[in-house]
């Protein structure tokens, strides 16, 4: 499979297919960005299924195949669909996405009209159109492939010089508008720049699947970073190597078509991304659900020593008692109970019963307080309207006023919440001070 793979390398066609999809792969990738960004991800699937007529049209008037003009009618007509759908929603009560739908319907309809029309008249077999519905990457030649690149540089160039300018407009467009960009310019631009990328991927792709080119690479680099720069960068780079590898594929594959493939390989990477992102990854929040899971696990069982504490109950602590005062699940309660004796928090006293060690009761103490504290701010949320607070965490974070600390204190002896301070602590200095020791 190799030396086949080898050997097909050296066919000059296959070098320049391979070249072609790396091209609209990237330059797919960095105008997605901004789509995705901007919540226009249908809009390239609109101007798509436009541009078939378009092509059509362009085919009638010129009389023969010829890339160039195809992309000039299927640009002509993408940018059509485009002004009718902001014309649809600023003058009807039509929402955007009915907009959509109704044009890319009638558009795609109309195309294969004169599609079918043009291959009844005898000419059809000789245009290919039909390879624009689903995309036939294998018949471009040499000077196809430069036509996309020239067009895919120019789409790369004006993107870099405007980044900025995108940057400000897709984020803030108020305060664009507000310092006197010329938002309408820009707005015109980037949807040139949408659609040039679309037609450029028509050949390739085909009208059906090019949204895919635009959407894929853009929301599987945006598992990856937060920073607009990194994501452009990204979802280039993961465009370009799925066109690669679409296009390997086919090469080694019997019949299988270049435009599919490159979709397959976008949406395994798309998948990768889902899956194992460092920090938005399905995997990465399962091992924070994890380790949020032990945190609150041991948090639970430090409470409930405490409590049982406060009846009395120091020395002989059953582990019945904890588990009956807050259910957890036997593995995290035998985890809990690692960590804390760990930390010398307690002590075995024999094979079923635990006591709070001086240490112990020192944390136990501070994260008591710290859990009742944040109760009662709940309770009187109104009257802390200078505070903020997500959890019980952020009170050692926006507690810094005595007065507000005090008034929390208050309220915890009006409702008789106050943590009794338990023998043997020697270092709790009135509990005046808010730690999360765990």
């Amino acid at each position: 499979m190799l030396l086949d793979l080898f050997l097909q390398l050296q066919n000059a066609n296959t070098q320049w297919v391979l070249i072609g999809t790396m091209l609209l792969g990237i330059t797919s990738g960095v105008v997605g960005s901004f789509t995705l960004l901007r919540k226009q991800s249908l809009i390239g699937d609109a101007m798509a299924h436009a541009a078939l007529p378009g092509v059509c049209i362009a085919f009638l008037l010129y009389g023969s195949k010829s890339l160039l003009w195809f992309l000039i009618g299927a640009a002509i007509a993408a940018l059509l669909s485009s002004f009718i759908i902001q014309f649809i929603i600023h003058h009807s009560r039509i929402k955007e996405d009915s907009a959509l739908g109704i044009i890319i319907s009638v558009f795609f309809g109309f195309g294969i009209v004169l599609l079918t029309y043009i291959q009844h008249n005898g000419a059809g077999s000789q245009s290919g159109l039909d390879d624009f519905i689903f995309g036939q990457a294998a018949s471009m030649v040499a000077e196809d492939v430069r036509l996309i690149m020239i067009i895919a540089i120019v789409l790369l160039v004006v993107t870099a010089l405007f980044y900025k300018e995108f940057k400000l407009l897709t984020f803030d467009p108020q305060f664009a508008k507000g310092i006197g960009l010329p938002s309408k310019f820009l707005n015109g631009l980037l949807l040139m720049l949408i659609v040039s990328s679309v037609v450029i991927g028509l050949q390739t792709v085909g009208v059906v699947l090019m949204a895919a080119m635009l959407i894929t690479p853009a929301i599987s680099a945006r598992y990856w970073t937060n920073k607009l720069s990194n994501m452009i960068v990204i979802s280039g780079a993961i465009g370009g190597l799925s066109g690669a590898l679409g296009t390997l594929l086919s090469t080694i594959s019997n019949g299988m078509a270049t435009g599919p493939l490159i979709i397959v390989a976008s949406t395994v990477m798309f998948l990768i991304s889902l899956v194992f992102a460092p920090k938005r990854g399905l995997f990465a929040k399962m091992l924070k659900q994890i380790s949020l899971r032990k945190k609150t696990a041991v948090d639970q069982v430090l409470l409930s020593f405490y409590d049982l504490a406060e009846k009395g109950n120091i020395q002989r602590i059953t582990e019945e008692e904890l588990q009956s005062k807050r259910k957890i699940s036997n593995s995290l309660f035998k985890y809990a109970k690692e960590v804390l004796q760990k930390k010398g928090y307690i002590r075995n006293v024999n094979d079923t019963m635990w006591m709070l060690t001086d240490k112990g009761i020192e944390a136990a103490y501070q994260l008591v307080l710290q859990q009742r504290m944040y109760e009662v701010y709940l309770m009187y949320e109104m009257d802390f309207a200078g505070l903020d607070l997500k959890s019980k965490a952020d009170l050692e974070i926006h507690i810094v006023s005595k007065e507000m600390e005090e008034k929390l204190f208050a309220l915890l002896k009006l409702h008789d919440r106050t943590p009794l301070l338990l023998p043997k602590s020697t270092n709790l200095a009135k509990g005046r001070r808010i730690v999360n020791d765990l």
